[in-house]
């Protein structure tokens, strides 16, 4: 497979960062875009040189691409990502997966009895802070882990969906806290609709299955505006990690020694200080995955596993008691 046949579907804001992405690849061949007004699809085609279309199994039918990129509203995934996969085209989808379990759960299963690649686009795991902080946790250099915390706040509304916040945002938190320090056990949370747009703020505090504790505070009432609109804290018995704004700063610091390490981008290296580039670095093992015919680097198991950390913090507010997190089919529903 000398060059990868992909076509787009979604031609708003994030589906301009798909269009990027793979046009600026030697070994894709950009093809065409699927959207749902002409007006923007087609001048996203024009801008990308591709071919338009308005309806998604038109496109699949004429353009028979090797893989689908999906980027589309997060309250609109389900039914044009079954078309993708009911057609029988491998795919990549945008977080989040959906917001209902059993729709998710309909995605895999079809997903599965085609035997389809299905990644899904969680690219805060290849920030450069964020691959380094992996490696050292892997290398033994925190000890055992003991707890970690996220925070990740900024603009939103929450008006199309009561918990939007934590479904289709704080989905990167329940990923990356995983990522890194394994299976979430149980939940229990804490939520406020004091501004009007729904549950847009929430505290959430986690047992790990490792034994280690942590907590996630997630927020649509903030500003990305602010510095350390993200912090990433993992701390372990020898040493601690700090991630600054997903790409801005990792530190990390031996338990008792006050000098710690830093790693910041350079000067030139603009790549690893944007955080669009996350993108970028995750299409090289997606791609090399598909190429070989392998799994992907990030299922879309990973968008389900996080929907499911939602619904359990969900039922947690709602019943005020501590939830296993490690049961995923009866919520959601």
């Amino acid at each position: 497979m000398s060059r990868i046949k992909v076509a787009l579907v979604g031609a708003g804001g994030w589906g301009y960062q798909h269009a990027r992405v793979f046009s600026a690849r030697d070994d894709v061949a950009l093809c065409a875009v699927a959207g749902r007004t002409e007006e923007r699809t087609k001048a996203r085609a024009e801008q990308f040189d591709l071919r338009y279309y308005l309806d998604i199994e038109e496109m699949l039918a004429a353009e028979k691409p090797d893989l689908v990129s999906v980027s589309l509203p997060n309250m609109g995934h389900y039914e044009p990502t079954l078309k993708v996969i009911r057609a029988g085209y491998p795919l990549l989808v945008e977080k989040p997966l959906v917001f209902d379990l059993d729709e998710g759960e309909t995605l895999l299963r079809e997903a599965e009895a085609r035997d389809l690649f299905f990644a899904i686009n969680f690219n805060h795991r290849y920030a450069k802070p964020a691959q380094m902080a992996k490696a050292a946790i892997e290398e033994g250099r925190l000890g055992q882990l003991v707890f970690a915390t996220w925070r990740f706040g900024g603009e939103g509304s929450c008006e199309h969906h009561p918990h939007a916040n934590l479904i289709e945002t704080q989905c990167h938190g329940f990923d990356m806290l995983e990522h890194f320090c394994g299976p979430i056990a149980s939940v229990q949370a804490e939520m406020t609709d004091m501004t009007g747009k729904g549950y847009s703020t929430m505290a959430l505090s986690l047992k790990f299955a490792n034994g280690a504790v942590g907590s996630l505070v997630g927020s649509y009432d903030s500003s990305y505006s602010y510095t350390e609109t993200s912090r990433v804290v993992v701390n372990g018995t020898q040493g601690r990690i700090l991630i600054d704004d997903t790409v801005q700063r990792f530190t990390i610091h031996r338990v008792g020694e006050e000098m710690g390490q830093i790693w910041e981008a350079g000067y030139f290296n603009d790549p690893e200080r944007e955080f669009h580039r996350t993108f970028d670095r995750y299409l090289d093992p997606m791609l090399d995955s598909f190429k070989r015919g392998a799994e992907p680097p990030v299922h879309a198991r990973a968008g389900q596993r996080a929907l499911a950390l939602a619904w359990a913090a969900i039922e947690s507010y709602e019943t005020g008691r501590r939830v296993d997190a490690t049961d995923s089919v009866s919520r959601g529903r």
